[in-house]
């Protein structure tokens, strides 16, 4: 008797479960590949809209689906929960850690699409008393941050301590710095407007800061100014060549361009200033010799593979490919790219003829927009420059969109109809522990790193 095996199927690996590992694993469903998603998270964040999380208009659910549950009915794809701690291009094999157990998964084709992270320029410790927004745990905290003022500022008798407490300062002009500040400015002079009995929430003083000349710049002059006349009717305090030097529990310190610094008092602050790309952009340029730019962003080809590993695809916000913009678009589009490179070379493969060269990857530019208020936007698409309520209903109709699922669409719809048609929030419930887990959960790990044992388990995924 004699027995055969079917050979094994090729084995792809996704980093990442936002929106490019998301649509690259999506495209892969009908392949005949075995796909395993790694991400440190259980859901895809539709990130775009956390600053609605953090400001009370939609809950987290609601731009977080569950990765498994968007994934269920792709019976080749499996989702994997871990952190990837490190790459070997050489080995073929990715090495990730979730609570203590160690999990190292082989590939025949890898896909990274681990995104970015906030970056200080340098400046880690200003995260402890100023937040960035690129995660739920984020978002939550933030919330905590913003309406956690406004009750303490109730229960104060201190002018001085009502007025920090009263200052919100966004640092970042980009566009989820103006939508921040608007729609902080919103919540304070006229969702919570009679909500409070010794303060008036409008006497909150909204900054929003930037090194550069002025806000929106990817967008252009016409629609900066567009937007800088909005915010200003809004009551935001838009402040410029403003670069942050110092922050601390109480407020922080500005340098002008001359050289003089000033003092903003503030207990809430909110980062939104820069991005660095996931440290994974580093060790895959230590093994492959691809150069870093600024952001930490790795160099690849113009099909978004590595030199001398063409089966490793690095696409996102961890890209430097020409002059792509760090946005969705361009993740979801290299997503579907990289899953057609993969699929089109088995399928030359399974035929016996050899694969056709990979033509370039082309982004098709769908343009950028920015919502600043309730029926205020900005949208550059093109040479189309749209603005006020035009603008807006663009930006409704683009991100319903993109938000994953029908329930979702449909539960973020309705949000948004109680929030902009009348003054109502749903989503202004706020706890201690919101405020204190981040920081907590940062000094267990730090212990955790420091006590570790030696050597720990490695479970190999065949």
């Amino acid at each position: 008797m004699s027995t055969s095996t079917s050979p094994r199927r090729h084995r792809v690996v996704i980093i990442g479960s936002g929106f490019g590992g998301l649509f690259a694993a999506k495209a892969l469903r009908r392949a005949d590949v075995d796909v395993t998603v790694i991400d440190r998270t259980t859901h895809h964040l539709f990130q775009p809209l956390l600053y609605q999380v953090a400001t009370g208009i939609l809950s987290e659910g609601e731009i977080a689906p569950s990765t498994r549950m968007i994934l269920k009915k792709h019976p080749n794809t499996v989702v994997q929960l871990g952190e990837v701690t490190k790459i070997d291009v050489g080995d073929r094999t990715v090495r990730s850690t979730d609570r203590g157990r160690t999990t190292l998964t082989p590939y025949d084709s890898l896909i990274v699409s681990a995104g970015a992270q906030q970056s200080y320029f340098g400046n880690d410790h200003f995260a402890e008393h100023a937040p960035g927004m690129k995660t739920i745990d984020d978002a939550l905290e933030l919330r905590g941050r913003i309406l956690g003022a406004f009750e303490s500022a109730e229960s104060t008798t201190d002018p001085a301590a009502r007025e920090r407490l009263l200052n919100f300062v966004v640092v970042g002009a980009g566009p989820t710095g103006v939508e921040m500040a608007g729609q902080i400015a919103e919540l304070a002079h006229r969702t919570l407007v009679g909500a409070y009995r010794n303060i008036d929430t409008r006497d909150s003083r909204i900054i929003l800061l930037d090194a550069a000349p002025a806000i929106l710049t990817p967008f252009g002059s016409h629609l900066g100014e567009k937007a800088t006349h909005t915010l200003t009717k809004l009551g935001v305090d838009i402040q410029l060549d403003a670069a942050v030097t110092r922050v601390d529990r109480h407020g922080l310190t500005v340098r002008a361009t001359d050289g003089t610094e000033r003092r903003i008092n503030a207990v809430c602050k909110v980062w939104s200033a820069g991005v660095a790309a996931s440290p994974l952009a580093r060790q895959l340029a230590q093994q492959t010799g691809a150069p870093l730019d600024k952001s930490g962003r790795i160099a690849v080809k113009d099909d978004f593979s590595l030199p001398d590993h063409h089966n490793v695809f690095v696409i996102g916000d961890m890209a430097a490919q020409g002059k792509l913009p760090g946005v969705a678009q361009v993740a979801i589009q290299g997503g579907r790219y990289a899953a057609r490179q993969i699929r089109a070379e088995l399928t030359a493969a399974t035929h016996n003829r050899p694969a056709l060269a990979r033509k370039p990857f082309v982004y098709k530019d769908k343009g950028s927009m920015a919502t600043i208020s309730r029926f205020h936007a900005v949208a550059k698409i093109g040479r189309l420059n749209l603005t006020g309520i035009v603008a807006w209903f663009l930006w409704l109709a683009v991100h319903v969109a993109y938000i994953v699922g029908f329930r979702s669409r449909i539960v973020t719809l309705l949000s948004w109809s109680w929030t902009f048609l009348g003054s109502w929030r749903g989503q202004l419930t706020i706890t201690h522990q919101q405020v204190a887990a981040r920081n907590a959960i940062g000094q267990l790990h730090r212990l955790q790193m420091t006590g570790q044992p030696r050597y720990q388990p490695v479970t190999r995924v065949s």
